[in-house]
């Protein structure tokens, strides 16, 4: 824990933002006020799935634990104004009658979506759901986890459906909502009225009942109930804490934090929030439904203030981070800095294969599996860690430029910038090469554009004069530093693009 905490000046707010990730959860304190964003980590706590037979969960419990833990001490510490709550997306716990939880949340790596897809489009077509939601297909989508679910006791039970951070504020405040952000990522959201697709959900046997009333980010969720205001160490007289609805979806928190210039259509500039997934794209005014952006797999999910996260899901440095631990438990030594400055010195574009491979997807031996994709596609296989982890930087920096360029050809807009957020900040390697690959400058940071979006969203909601999206963006531009990477035309990146479509080896230089 960082004991360092920020202390308010009069006038600023103190702000608690809960920032979960799919590997590791935070709870993050932060002070706003007049040209001031300063954020500190309180407590930090490991997550993943929990393999259970053949299925995999998520430790909920023990995540709202922790975050019980560290608002503890943020109220120990100073004032506490407000609560916001981010997390990854698509996964759900299911509340019965009485409100209690049916069983743990699955985790979208859970292999209980094999085939399920192909028989939702047996029903709805994946044009028309596509034209409906705007949504990338992914495997694991919510509406075919509930898919999966049809017939199963707990979903036949179940009365209310919470995607995981509204489940966390359900057992904050009691009250139940979906925040849109979270929601858009369902499949069951209608991405031109903004509003639940409750007969796409009735077609495919799903129960439309369970579907919570939406919220907006920014919209005041409640103030902490008395026994979890008990147990953080809030007395009767204190003020309530109220949790607020931010944007839910951790990326969609990202992208609030990401320190561009302008917002919507014609910003010129792209985003990547870098972490366990990559999550590439642009921000948009209005979905781009077309059957062209449905053919190149784009989704359009609900952005902070009514805007449009259009964008590519790409696998991320969960390639690298399970790779590194599956080297750790072959009993290698693996200092993941040591391993990436190596990487740097490596041949490039030596070997490329598909990052969004969905053999990727599942824990497990990454680097034999890298090596089987190099192989089936007649790459060089990586024979070190220090060539699987070049050929993985150098694939995500390819499928960087493909999905970029493509975002900005079917959404009929241009970009001359690309801002990386998130923990990829920190990998200087992979920040080059997404510079070297789409021929634009990258402007690197904040690392923690997640929790510094939650926070702004919170303090606009207790008043704090930020107006709309470009005011809090300059207020991360004024606050934090930015680190700049400049394109250099040292290798050829149409080559190595072309031999993920056409799976053959190209010599570059």
């Amino acid at each position: 824990m960082n004991r360092d905490l920020p202390t308010p000046r009069p006038g600023d707010l103190r702000v608690a933002a809960v920032d979960l990730g799919a590997t590791s959860g935070r709870v993050m304190v932060a002070v706003v006020g007049p040209g001031r964003l300063e954020l500190a980590e309180v407590h930090r706590f490991p997550n993943g799935g929990v393999p259970v037979g053949d299925a995999l969960y998520w430790d909920v419990l023990g995540i709202h634990r922790e975050v019980l833990a560290a608002l503890r001490t943020i109220a120990a510490t100073g004032p506490l104004d407000a609560v916001g709550i981010d997390s990854w997306a698509v996964d759900y716990g299911l509340l019965g009658r009485d409100g209690l939880l049916l069983g743990n949340p699955r985790s979208h790596r859970d292999r209980r979506t094999d085939g399920v897809p192909e028989q939702v489009w047996g029903t709805v077509g994946a044009d028309e759901l596509f034209a409906r939601t705007g949504l990338q297909h992914l495997p694991f989508n919510t509406v075919f986890q509930l898919a999966a679910e049809r017939g199963t006791p707990a979903l036949a039970a179940a009365r209310t459906l919470l995607l995981l951070p509204d489940l966390l504020g359900y057992w904050l405040t009691g009250e139940i909502g979906a925040e849109r952000t979270n929601a858009s990522t369902t499949g069951l959201y209608d991405a031109t009225t903004r509003t639940w697709a409750r007969d796409l959900a009735e077609r495919l046997d799903l129960p439309a009942e369970v579907l919570p009333p939406l919220r907006d980010a920014g919209s005041l969720v409640g103030p902490l109930l008395p026994a979890v205001a008990e147990a953080i160490g809030r007395t009767p007289t204190d003020p309530p804490v109220p949790v607020v609805a931010v944007g839910s979806h951790d990326t969609a928190s990202a992208v609030v934090g990401v320190p561009a210039q302008g917002q919507g259509s014609g910003s010129r500039f792209a985003y990547i929030s870098s972490g366990t997934w990559s999550l590439v794209g642009l921000e948009l005014d209005a979905p781009v439904l077309s059957e062209e952006a449905r053919a190149a797999n784009f989704t359009n999910e609900a952005g902070v203030d009514s805007t449009v996260r259009y964008l590519k899901n790409v696998m991320g440095l969960w390639v690298l981070s399970e790779s590194v631990r599956t080297w750790q438990a072959q009993g290698l030594e693996i200092d993941l800095p040591v391993l990436l400055a190596a990487a740097a010195e490596a041949e490039p574009l030596r070997t490329v294969v598909d990052i969004d491979d969905a053999s990727l997807l599942p824990p497990g031996d990454m680097p034999a599996r890298i090596a089987a994709l190099a192989e089936a596609a007649g790459e060089p296989v990586p024979d070190s860690p220090v060539a699987t982890a070049r050929c993985i930087v150098d694939s995500l920096a390819v499928a960087y430029r493909r999905h970029l360029r493509a975002a900005a050809r079917t959404a009929g807009e241009e970009f001359d910038v690309v801002h990386v957020v998130g923990g990829g900040t920190h990998n200087t390697l992979l920040c080059q090469l997404s510079a070297d690959a789409l021929g634009v400058p990258v402007l690197a940071g904040p690392g923690e554009a997640a929790a510094l979006g939650n926070v702004l969203v919170q303090a606009r909601a207790l008043g704090a004069d930020l107006p709309d999206l470009a005011a809090m963006r300059a207020l991360v531009r004024d606050t934090h530093e930015l680190r700049r990477y400049e394109p250099r035309s040292l290798l050829d990146w149409d080559a190595a693009e072309r031999r993920l479509v056409t799976g053959r080896p190209t010599t570059v230089g």
